[in-house]
């Protein structure tokens, strides 16, 4: 894999053919450090106070099963990293013009719990056009198919937005409906070690299976990069954020 900091015409065709990219050893170890240490800081000092419509547990009565956050960007360090030159450097290449970052999240599949990640398309929740968006997904603890690695179709993403209906995964609202062998048979599984990136097209199908280890946690950190040419449906996320908030009130979280 070429230098992540370094533009490679090899990568952004691979990434227009497939919808993802891998980019190995894309924080060094220092870089990796001092996000996991800002992320500890923020999981210990400010999540505590956080409404549950932006810190996701599996059993709110256990702490050790927060598998979501949003909404980071209120917390100055994640602000700031939203203008990381590397990230917003490698969003441009691959999608192809300027971007900007939307608010930093993070993931994590506990041991012990049983949360699949749906099949989905991203964009199927931003309702952007044209759909130059990209997930840019780094792992934080060695990911691999036992602990609930990232799943994808290649290619998924030039065959447009398929029909999503509601599910029952916080976090994951939405999931393709009609989802079936021959998706599965098409999968790549992909395995990453921590400081790994992997970078996904806002159309490309992707899920995760639950975390399935005793004892490892499956946790990263992403953020999404949205080109300067995109605009909203705002038809279609009005009615996205409409089935949104059914589910949050069917889960019975606050706002």
């Amino acid at each position: 894999m070429s230098d992540p900091g370094q533009l490679d015409t090899t990568r952004k065709l691979s990434y227009d053919r497939d919808g993802f990219l891998v980019v190995r050893k894309f924080l060094s170890p220092d870089e990796l450090s001092e996000l996991s240490a800002e992320l500890a800081r923020y999981i210990r000092d400010v999540v505590p106070a956080l409404p549950a419509s932006a810190a996701f547990f599996d059993d709110p009565a256990r702490p050790e099963t927060l598998k979501q956050l949003q909404h980071m960007g209120a917390d100055s360090f994640f602000d700031a990293y939203r203008s990381n030159a590397k990230w917003a450097g490698l969003a441009a290449e691959l999608i192809g013009e300027p971007s900007t970052a939307q608010q930093p999240e993070w993931f994590n599949k506990p041991p012990g719990t049983n949360h699949p990640t749906p099949p989905h398309q991203d964009n199927f929740y931003f309702c952007l056009k044209p759909p130059n968006v990209a997930t840019l997904w780094l792992a934080l603890d060695p990911v691999d198919e036992e602990n609930g690695c990232l799943r994808y179709v290649p290619g998924s993403h030039q065959k447009g937005i398929r029909d999503h209906n509601s599910t029952r995964v916080l976090g994951f609202s939405q999931g393709i409906c009609d989802y079936g062998v021959e998706d599965v048979s098409r999968e790549i599984p992909i395995c990453l070690a921590p400081g790994d990136l992997v970078v996904h097209h806002g159309e490309t199908i992707h899920r995760a299976d639950p975390n399935r280890s005793a004892d490892r946690h499956r946790r990263s950190f992403a953020m999404v990069f949205r080109g300067e040419s995109v605009a909203r449906d705002d038809d279609a996320y009005a009615r996205y954020e409409s089935s949104l908030k059914t589910q949050h009130s069917q889960l019975g979280l606050e706002t």
